[in-house]
């Protein structure tokens, strides 16, 4: 039985209404969604408004203002194995640091390692960029405020000079001009440039004093002579404050084992002294190379004067410590006592405790039968000298690390 007079419980649903084969929306719903457009625009730009009021957001990056009490340090090849030893030190000394580097020979690990021990806001930044690209070293400038330069991003291996000079040229001679006039137009005022005792050649005299020629014999000490030329040219009709580190034959590791020698194993043919003997007490290489048994020394080995990082680093220091405007300083960075090769192998195995074969080879070309340092200016003018001058000590401190990295920083 149908009941007419029964009232709907459900309301009927809006429909469009079609009128000639074209729908028509109901003029409630489309009133609801241009509601619903507005109500979303509104909440947007409040959402806007607030971000761009954040305090957080307003204020300026502390490395790009400069902040009285504080110096900020652009450390050039920071990644690299004495750039991040001076990295370490001026952030232990609560300088602000600004690293760039391309990493080509540097190591993203030590950054990282760096940036664990240093979190604070302000106190570290990493910049990866190439310092052959104009437009970045323009633009890192422009948007940073340095006080200070240490300038360590550099190809630094003889035997690699040799083979391929255009790129010695490009990388130190070319990059440092481009850091100099960045550093001039934008008004950085203290340049520490990291430069070599590759510049002084094979002098007749021992030991090397800041006034001995000159004469570079390989690509890799030309280059950084260039360098030094370009400074001291620029210099004499500026008021920045210069001071050029003209170092040795480097060795060693942090003492607390944070940081080492991790160079690339590409590299390794053309790398350090103490990096091939570790490799072979490791047993990644065969042995030990000494290229060279025929020079005019006492057992027929080129002589070096090793100096430890940790020295080295402190040296850097203190020049930019002691570094006045419009002056210009020039020292020789080493423990005025050379030691011959064949005694360096033998520390490395003491300390080590391995029994690595030797291969003794020819000559590399451009060596130089004996090189060490007189470090009395720098001991007079910087109150430097260097403290860890026992060879087999420095040794262990930089095996001690390489034993516990195997795989350098694992990155």
């Amino acid at each position: 039985m149908l009941n007419f007079g029964r009232s709907r419980i459900q309301p009927r649903a809006t429909r469009s209404m079609s009128m000639g084969g074209m729908d028509y929306v109901d003029p409630k719903r489309k009133g609801k969604f241009f509601v619903k457009v507005f109500l979303a625009a509104a909440l947007t730009t409040l959402c806007i408004f607030l971000i761009k009021r954040s305090p957080s957001l307003n204020s300026p990056s502390p490395f790009s203002i400069h902040e009285p009490g504080v110096t900020h340090v652009l450390v050039t090849g920071g990644a690299g194995y004495i750039g991040s030893h001076a990295t370490l030190r001026l952030l232990k000394d609560s300088y602000r640091v600004t690293i760039v580097d391309n990493l080509s020979r540097g190591n993203l690990g030590a950054v990282k390692v760096l940036q664990n021990l240093f979190p604070e806001p302000g106190r570290l930044q990493f910049i990866y960029a190439d310092l052959g690209d104009a437009k970045s070293v323009y633009k890192i400038f422009s948007e940073n405020k340095f006080d200070a330069v240490m300038h360590f991003a550099a190809v630094a291996y003889v035997g690699e000079s040799t083979l391929d000079p255009l790129k010695y040229y490009h990388n130190i001679t070319s990059n440092t001009l481009l850091v100099l006039e960045s550093m001039a137009k934008f008004g950085v005022k203290t340049l520490i440039y990291s430069s070599t005792c590759a510049t002084y050649g094979e002098p007749e005299k021992m030991p090397i004093t800041e006034v001995t020629e000159q004469k570079p014999i390989n690509p890799y000490g030309k280059a950084k002579k260039m360098a030094e030329d370009m400074i001291l040219d620029f210099s004499k009709n500026s008021k920045m404050a210069v001071m050029i580190l003209r170092y040795f034959n480097v060795i060693g590791s942090d003492p607390e084992g944070r940081l080492g020698e991790a160079p690339r194993p590409e590299l390794r043919e053309h790398g350090r002294i103490s990096g091939a003997c570790f490799d072979a007490a490791r047993g990644i290489t065969s042995g030990l190379k000494v290229r060279g048994t025929d020079y005019k020394t006492g057992d027929g080995t080129c002589i070096r004067d090793y100096i430890d990082v940790t020295d080295l680093v402190d040296a850097h220091v203190k020049a930019l410590e002691k570094a006045q405007p419009a002056k210009v300083g020039i020292y020789n960075v080493g423990t005025g006592k050379g030691r011959s090769v064949k005694e360096f192998v033998d520390a490395c195995k003491k300390a080590t405790g391995a029994n690595i074969k030797v291969d003794f080879l020819p000559r590399r070309p451009g060596d130089y039968a004996e090189v060490y340092s007189d470090p009395t200016k720098i001991r007079l003018q910087l109150n430097w000298t260097a403290q860890h001058t026992d060879l087999e000590k420095s040794l262990q401190v930089a095996w001690k690390w390489q034993k516990s990295h195997r795989d350098g920083y694992g990155i």
